[in-house]
């Protein structure tokens, strides 16, 4: 049974810095891309960044770029996204999901809806604020 896990969010001040986690379950990491998605209140669901399952290589929102790093330890079986030098705007709830058959890249940095997703975590709350 495949299982998505979230934590790492948190109520952090303006500048701060927080690690978000994804842990996969009976799912092997080595054979899909993974993406981080959010939705902030009122929002539409929104691509962050992800871990291409064509090339590897790792993609960001021009939103977050440079602030927020994804990386996968293989070993641990979890997902990670660094998020540094926090925003209010970043304030919305976290997913890592993923696409069976296509890469979740796509629907970050490609223009394709985030609906494509195949299956998702229960998500893991961050909020930026002073």
């Amino acid at each position: 049974q495949v299982q998505f896990v979230e934590s790492g969010g948190g109520l952090v001040q303006p500048g701060a810095s927080l690690r978000l986690s994804c842990v996969v379950s009976g799912f092997n990491l080595d054979n899909f891309g993974m993406g981080w998605f959010r939705q902030a209140p009122g929002k539409e669901r929104e691509g962050v960044s992800c871990i291409s399952s064509k090339d590897g290589n790792t993609y960001y929102a021009d939103s977050v770029k440079g602030r927020f790093t994804v990386s996968r330890d293989r070993a641990t079986r979890t997902v990670y996204l660094q998020m540094n030098s926090l925003k209010p705007e970043d304030t919305a709830k976290y997913y890592c999901a993923t696409d069976f058959e296509g890469d979740p890249c796509d629907a970050v940095v490609g223009g394709m809806t985030v609906n494509r997703m195949d299956y998702w975590g229960k998500g893991t709350t961050v909020t930026v604020s002073s």
